[in-house]
């Protein structure tokens, strides 16, 4: 039997990672973990404040993100995490090895007008730089698909969903449903 996949929605802040990765987990018939909610409150007041955070701010959030992929493996789900660094996938990897991602891509100034227009999170736009300065895009021997995030949220989930289905391997989750 065909197990499902544990997928990372990855990007920048503003790339829309909380708003497509409950769409693709609705598409994909699993759960959806919010990633700011591993954050420890540390983290979130350094960001808040407008501090970017350093590799060592990172390392328990992504360890609670990758224990919660861990809990997943063979089950599915869809968890939303900036990754933005190798390094950092390879630590998720290390604690849930079958992850794939998909790394949400947008030129900066569509990234920039959406993150001016959301209301309520913590991230502010000021950090925008440099999290594309830290980001390293996903690499051909990572396991996942780029997907543009032009177009509405249903779209973008929409291409997700087809691009997984197109990856080698067991299907992305038992209630899989073809994006038209």
């Amino acid at each position: 039997m065909n197990t499902p996949h544990v997928v990372v929605v990855m990007g920048v802040a503003g790339t829309g990672k909380t708003t497509i990765g409950p769409l693709l987990a609705a598409r994909l018939g699993v759960p959806y973990a919010e990633g700011d909610d591993f954050h420890p409150q540390a983290n979130i007041d350094r960001m808040t404040a407008g501090v970017p955070l350093t590799d060592d701010d990172r390392r328990p959030w992504l360890d609670a993100i990758g224990g919660w992929a861990h809990g997943r493996a063979g089950l599915g789900g869809v968890v939303s995490c900036s990754a933005l660094k190798r390094s950092y996938r390879d630590r998720l990897r290390a604690a849930a090895p079958g992850l794939v991602f998909v790394h949400l891509t947008g030129d900066r100034q569509l990234v920039e007008d959406r993150m001016a227009h959301r209301r309520g999170h913590f991230m502010p736009t000021a950090l925008l730089d440099s999290q594309f300065a830290t980001l390293q895009s996903l690499q051909a021997d990572e396991a996942g698909v780029r997907v543009d995030v032009s177009g509405s949220p249903e779209e973008i989930a929409a291409r997700a969903a087809r691009a997984l289905g197109e990856l080698p391997g067991p299907p992305p989750g038992p209630g899989s449903v073809p994006a038209p």
